[in-house]
């Protein structure tokens, strides 16, 4: 399953924000509707924003290369690209990586064209080791609680912690996956849902009100997630709603795990009270696809993340292995 598809002139992006309803891809050409992309979660997902942010970095590079001051005209690309959601840090990372491969080369094209490419499959590449070694910590006949969409949809393939999911299921150690819904835009329900039944994984679906008594009654083994920035310290944001899973797994004494590329560790803020965490519109919280939910004037409060401290968490799955407490010196290392 994919999400980001690249033409050599055009980004496709499968529109996330359809789903399951409809599968529809949408072509980009200019790179400020990538921006606006990845501002309504058209692309969502830590990797996936910063996949299609380096795709449409070269959008920008076809633009401006006829440009006598190139290198400002791709600044305020990155600038404006950088605006579309604070907290996922591999958007800066790719944008980072992208400028300096456009300092380096200039107007190249193919040269940038090459570095969102490898971007790209580094990622599924990182997808892949990240569910091998995480598949390890799955006990046999295991009951999995997860959160919001850590999936194919979310990356450049394949997914971070529905990565682990699916490496231990082909080994046969997946009894069931419990997915929340995930509110206030259900990206459990209509996204995590929707890649396990197409890849007939067991799941069920859940409310996210409903963690804590299925933990009570003894049907979850382990909770997986992904994260969108984690902090030297280990402290790491990720959908709102995680840090309570956190809580509800350390109270019932189950272990809880999250898994990310290295591109989402952020070293250089030292703990998760740094890391911005993006306020998203309230009409999120009132409604629901043109449907009002909520009584017209009322107040709302919608972080689109949550802050879990290091502390609650077992593990942290990446590319390069697992790291344990003290989780400073392995992020570090």
């Amino acid at each position: 399953m994919e999400a980001i598809r690249w033409e050599h002139d055009a980004l496709l992006l499968l529109d996330q924000t359809r789903l399951p309803a409809a599968e529809s891809w949408l072509r980009y050409t200019d790179y400020r509707e990538v921006a606006q992309a990845i501002r309504t979660m058209v692309v969502r997902g830590a990797p996936a924003i910063g996949i299609a942010a380096g795709y449409a970095m070269v959008l920008a590079a076809r633009e401006c290369a006829g440009e006598a001051d190139f290198p400002a005209s791709m600044s305020r690309a990155k600038e404006i690209l950088a605006a579309s959601r604070p907290t996922a840090v591999n958007l800066f990372w790719a944008l980072d990586r992208m400028e300096r491969c456009g300092t380096a080369f200039g107007p190249d094209l193919s040269r940038l064209e090459e570095e969102a490419q490898a971007i790209h499959r580094e990622d599924i590449r990182m997808n892949r080791a990240m569910g091998q070694a995480g598949a390890e910590l799955v006990p046999q006949g295991a009951r999995i609680l997860t959160h919001c969409n850590a999936g194919a949809l979310a990356t450049g393939g394949y997914g971070t912690a529905l990565g682990v999911i699916r490496a231990a299921h082909a080994q046969g150690k997946v009894s069931m996956v419990y997915a929340d819904e995930t509110r206030p835009l259900l990206q459990g329900a209509r996204l995590t849902a929707y890649e396990l039944v197409r890849d007939q994984i067991p799941v069920t679906l859940i409310c996210d009100n409903m963690a804590g008594a299925l933990m009570a009654q003894g049907k979850v083994d382990l909770v997986i997630v992904g994260c969108d920035r984690m902090a030297a310290n280990g402290d790491f944001a990720n959908k709102i709603g995680t840090y309570s899973l956190a809580v509800l797994a350390r109270h019932h004494g189950i272990p809880f795990y999250t898994a990310l590329p290295s591109s989402t560790i952020d070293l250089s803020i030292p703990d998760g009270s740094h890391i911005p965490v993006e306020q998203r519109d309230g009409d999120e919280v009132t409604g629901f696809a043109g449907v009002r939910t909520g009584p017209a004037g009322v107040q709302t409060w919608n972080p689109s993340f949550d802050v879990t401290p290091h502390n609650l968490l077992t593990a942290a799955i990446t590319e390069r292995g697992v790291l344990r407490p003290p989780f400073d010196r392995g992020l570090a290392k």
